[in-house]
């Protein structure tokens, strides 16, 4: 969704996964200071981000020169080199930063970036294996985003079985406790609970509920 101004983001490390989110905040219209040590990274990235530099994050004194005090939101994006990840974490609350996410590699660096207060621990290989998993464990499911507590949203593809079937036959609300809130064909919204639609093969239906629910529901069919 996208905003009405822009932020300033600090992100350290551009690694393969600090660039990928530091050039997707610029894409959004954004305004990011990347840092990295290495000179062939910085360089890379030079023409892509608002600022880059070299910086070395365990030196609060040169993040603070860097403007990264000026962030709304420092990303350590670094996690091979644990003391570097930590110290940076703690330099940018130091120098003012209010919101500080974090990489995390291990369970052991994850708490301890908990125990340094970082607002969000992030374990981009678990999560997005995760993520794959749950797509290729039913090939049904296209994608999903996790709402929290146990509820998620589904984007599920209709198959050929239903084809000619109404919304409402599918019981989803009744049986499954399970709740469409948009049937999509290609690019147009058709409805959603409530709508009398009559699905298609390869229609998308976007479903809110609880894990255990969705999987019940996509074992039904």
């Amino acid at each position: 969704m996208a905003r009405n101004s822009s932020r300033l983001f600090g992100v350290i490390g551009l690694g393969n996964f600090g660039s990928t989110v530091a050039t997707e905040l610029q894409r959004f219209g954004n305004h990011v200071i990347g840092i990295d040590v290495s000179q062939d990274r910085v360089a890379r990235l030079a023409d892509d981000l608002t600022q880059t530099l070299i910086v070395d994050a365990r030196d609060d004194a040169a993040l603070r020169e860097a403007g990264l005090a000026d962030c709304e939101i420092g990303l350590v994006a670094m996690g091979s080199d644990l003391e570097a990840s930590i110290l940076a974490a703690i330099n940018l609350k130091l120098i003012g930063v209010p919101v500080v996410w974090a990489k995390a590699t291990t369970r052991t660096h994850h708490r301890i970036l908990s125990k340094l207060g970082v607002d969000r621990i992030i374990h981009p290989e678990v999560e997005v294996g995760q993520h794959i998993a749950q797509v290729l464990h039913n090939p049904l499911v296209r994608d999903y985003v996790s709402l929290g507590n146990g509820y998620h949203v589904v984007n599920f593809r209709i198959p050929e079985s239903l084809e000619g079937e109404s919304l409402s036959d599918l019981k989803h609300k009744e049986d499954f406790g399970v709740r469409c809130i948009g049937v999509m064909r290609g690019t147009n919204f058709l409805g959603h609970d409530g709508t009398d639609c009559t699905l298609e093969s390869d229609d998308l239906l976007l479903l809110l509920g609880q894990r255990q629910n969705l999987r019940d529901f996509a074992g039904s069919l």
